[in-house]
């Protein structure tokens, strides 16, 4: 496998050194140039430039529209067997009959599936910029069932209102019957799902890489000429974001199946490069994919959950506000939304919120709600400029052939 990717690779080297209109080019002055191309497109925000990247925004729109429009067009016998199976699920779900009980039940199971798989998807998937959904979506609500757990002293919260809402049981558990294992197993679906959507959202980087590679033609993403640039510098390699990127991809290529799955299993922000490595080095699709899924949704789901657990149980949260208490001057001040903020949560799980709950909303979860809200915003802003600089680059390589074939 390395021996074909070094091959590959000097072909694509004499490949840059091609006559550009009867001269040769200069490969240090095409760098110089696809740098400048790329510092200018980078300027292409909203904040810099808001009107050229709305406009270039709708108009990457409308190709990636008409793409798809084609690709359909030309598939027209999947189509109309996907309208097919459509209609015969619509037809299914709204007549009545003793199915409905069936229907409603996989509807739900569906939708929480899907509901958690695309929050995964988003964690993880490149259009600028990662929505970090476990932090504000998988986590606090693993935080939010470890809390309920030990207050009402089981997990057996009544279906409905649960997921959407957590209230006690209305036989509660013995002290001390909630286990470590329970909680896990009661979060396990929710955990599963997003760390399946986080496997999936892996594999842009990986198809990419190998359509390169296999096409023999000049990469178009960025992140892929710099794994290039990289393989090519290995040597020179000084700093230490280089050498972690170099000691990734040798453990990906070297290692393999077990390599993907040791990067798979750990937070690990270099990820995106083991599925560009694994793209460029033509693993097997199955091989990638099935590393990463064990990893991402069975070894790392269950190291997260546990560190979200012990986190969020009992004593270690009061001992974390006793602990805020304590702090000089601020402490009391600062212990008492927490305080009042757990007292409320405790009424709500007991049927009480109506009753002696505070009035007003807390400030932790103003704060909380807000810093959800900032961060969608921030994604989708990302993924504005994102689809903007991605217009403004087929503007370039349009420019960029017109010259060639002057």
């Amino acid at each position: 496998m390395a021996e074909n990717g070094k091959n590959c690779d000097q072909r694509r080297v004499a490949m840059n050194k091609e006559q550009y209109n009867g001269n040769f080019t200069d490969p240090s002055s095409m760098n110089e140039k696809k740098k400048r191309d790329r510092e200018e497109r980078q300027n292409i925000v909203l904040w810099r430039q808001p009107l050229i990247t709305l406009q270039y925004f709708s108009l990457e729109i409308l190709v990636i529209l008409k793409d798809w429009t084609s690709k359909l067009w030309h598939r027209q016998n999947i189509v109309v067997s996907c309208l097919l199976l459509l209609a015969v699920l619509i037809a299914t779900y709204y007549v009545e009959g003793a199915h409905q009980q069936y229907v409603q039940r996989i509807e739900k199971q569906f939708l929480l599936y899907a509901y958690w798989i695309g929050l995964g998807i988003l964690s993880s998937v490149g259009l600028g910029t990662g929505l970090h959904t476990f932090l504000l979506y998988l986590g606090p609500h693993i935080a939010s069932v470890t809390l309920a757990a030990y207050e009402c002293n089981s997990v057996n919260f009544p279906e409905p209102p649960y997921p959407d809402q957590i209230i006690c049981p209305d036989q509660e558990g013995i002290e001390g019957s909630v286990s470590l294992w329970s909680i896990i197993s009661k979060v396990r679906i929710e955990a599963c799902m997003w760390g399946v959507g986080t496997a999936i959202g892996e594999l842009p980087p990986y198809f990419m890489a190998r359509a390169a590679r296999l096409s023999g033609a000049e990469p178009d993403d960025e992140e892929y000429q710099e794994f290039e640039e990289m393989l090519e510098h290995a040597e020179a390699a000084q700093d230490f974001a280089s050498r972690a990127k170099l000691a990734v991809q040798n453990l990906v290529q070297k290692v393999g199946f077990f390599g993907i799955l040791a990067c798979a299993s750990i937070p690990n922000p270099l990820f995106d490069l083991a599925g560009i490595t694994c793209g460029h080095f033509l693993v097997p699709f199955w091989t990638f994919f099935g590393a990463t899924l064990i990893g991402k949704a069975i070894i790392k789901m269950h190291i997260q959950k546990i560190f979200v657990i012990i986190t969020f149980s009992k004593h270690i949260v009061e001992q974390m506000v006793a602990f805020i208490g304590a702090v000089p001057g601020i402490g009391p001040s600062l212990q008492k939304p927490f305080q009042e903020y757990l007292e409320a949560q405790r009424q709500k799980l007991h049927h009480r919120s109506e009753m002696g709950a505070p009035q007003g909303e807390n400030w932790l979860s103003w704060m909380f709600e807000k810093l959800v809200i900032a961060m969608v915003c921030y994604f989708i802003l990302s993924i504005i400029n994102s689809m903007a600089q991605s217009y403004a680059k087929r503007i370039q390589q349009r420019i960029k052939s017109e010259e060639k074939t002057k």
